[in-house]
């Protein structure tokens, strides 16, 4: 053990640092019987590499994927999205209106002020557990951008 203790304090010190920040997670809070919700966030890339948001999962729903809203001919429309790049120096920003991850088959309602941890699966980074804030206007700032759309 001795002489393995050396080589793995080695081995952690060149693990190289994520250069993935992960800013603002939010949680829509559920209403009612909902069995779904969104969680917003923006993933900035500090690094000199790009890296890719490949999916999520949280504990509390059976299923969590990446969608996107938009309008087409002026209806309101919502679909899978991903894999997300994210360049070198760039961000891409989850909101309301547009990209999105949304939690489906939730196990129990998600209540405002609550913490919820999901884990964002990246191709580089691995896996990143996070901690989401749970409020009732979660990424609304968005929302006005598309009417009808109320998830």
């Amino acid at each position: 053990m001795r002489r393995l203790l050396p080589f793995l304090l080695l081995l952690a010190a060149a693990a190289p640092a994520s250069s993935l920040i992960v800013e603002q997670p939010q949680l829509r809070t559920t209403q009612g019987g909902l069995k779904t919700t969104a969680a917003y966030f923006t993933i900035r890339n500090t690094g000199k590499a790009a890296d890719v948001l490949t999916g999520a999962a949280c504990a509390c729903a059976a299923a969590a994927s990446l969608h996107e809203s938009k309008v087409v001919n002026g209806i309101s429309r919502m679909g899978r999205a991903g894999p997300l790049t994210i360049a070198p120096g760039g961000q891409v920003a989850l909101r309301p209106g547009g990209l999105h991850l949304m939690l489906t088959g939730l196990k129990r309602p998600i209540k405002a002020g609550e913490t919820v941890r999901i884990t964002l699966k990246f191709a580089k980074a691995g896996e990143r557990e996070t901690a989401f804030t749970a409020n009732d206007t979660a990424g609304a700032q968005g929302m006005d951008t598309m009417p009808g759309m109320h998830h």
